[in-house]
């Protein structure tokens, strides 16, 4: 799978790890960095991720921030992105199932390295139900127009 990622200064280390991990696992990763612990401005890389997974670029999308609040909240700016902000495994399968995410948030004050790997897996193998969930997906997506 394609898969871009994005971060600010807070979600560097939490990045560089997942990539790692996700290139470990044989997925195919793009970095919109940013590419240090140097102070930026998070809206900028999460805002890059999201244009990936709405082009079509990339399959899914992950962003992490101190806190995975602002850097989601940037995602969910780009139209088509359904970005959620998880900490354990279940939002993460429920995100998938419901609501057709195509976008992980995770906050790396939050959630440690096996967690956010426990996270990303549970992601990136669960299907979407569709059902009377697409209508709701397509009630979204409305809001977009």
């Amino acid at each position: 799978m394609k898969i871009s990622m994005g971060c600010d200064h807070g979600g560097y280390a939490l990045k560089e790890h997942i990539k790692g991990y996700l290139e470990g696992l044989g997925h195919t990763v793009t970095d919109c960095g940013c590419d240090s612990t140097a102070s930026v401005d998070y809206p900028v890389f999460g805002r890059a991720a999201a244009e990936q997974v709405a082009s079509g670029t990339c399959e899914a999308g992950i962003v992490i921030c101190t806190t995975g609040i602002g850097i989601s909240i940037t995602a969910n700016k780009v139209k088509g992105i359904r970005c959620a902000l998880c900490s354990e495994p279940l939002s993460a399968e429920m995100t998938r199932r419901h609501n057709n995410a195509n976008m992980l948030a995770m906050g790396a004050g939050m959630v440690g390295k096996n967690m956010a790997e426990r996270i990303v897996d549970t992601f990136l193998s669960t299907e979407f139900e569709g059902g009377r969930h697409q209508r709701r997906v397509d009630l979204i997506s409305e809001l977009e127009q």
